[in-house]
């Protein structure tokens, strides 16, 4: 199976491939990303998804106590601070093009746009934090949508296809 997507497709395009084979510009699919998160691919035991950070604006702080997370930054500039606790985080380093930022489970993070564009980062879980399928377009609707629902269980094979 060839999967293939053209620019202009990236800012639409916002379904989760997985878990089917998927090949994409990791670096494009961020940069052309708008809404705050988009999951682009969701397996079994991983998952991709895309966000764009507003100016003056984070990811918020948060923990997954039984996974890993990884996210890297393609556009922007941030910074990422992490710790014990919410009122211990005793990590602070600066992000910005290119930076990989590795978050233990267990450990409170969060990631903070300190530029005057939108920060464009990428984040796999293992496992899949989120929904199936799932797009934020705002960090509003995220956390009102996080509050009625649990996207932190396990993903079953019931995908909708």
């Amino acid at each position: 199976m060839n999967y293939s997507f053209s620019k202009p497709n990236l800012i639409t395009q916002t379904v989760d491939h997985g878990p089917k084979p998927f090949v994409v510009n990791i670096n494009e699919a961020t940069i052309y990303n708008d809404n705050y998160r988009t999951t682009l691919w969701t397996g079994k035991h991983l998952q991709l998804t895309v966000m764009s950070i507003l100016p003056g604006d984070d990811i918020g702080l948060e923990v997954h106590h039984d996974h890993d997370q990884f996210l890297r930054v393609e556009a922007g500039q941030g910074l990422v601070r992490m710790g014990d606790s919410k009122e211990n985080l005793y990590f602070s380093h600066p992000v910005y093009d290119d930076s990989a930022i590795f978050v233990p489970a267990g450990v409170w993070h969060n990631v903070i746009n300190t530029g005057n564009t939108p920060l464009k980062v990428y984040s796999i879980y293992a496992p899949p934090e989120h929904a199936f399928g799932t797009v934020h377009p705002t960090k509003e609707i995220a956390h009102a949508a996080e509050a009625r629902f649990s996207y932190a269980v396990p993903i079953t094979n019931s995908y909708p296809y």
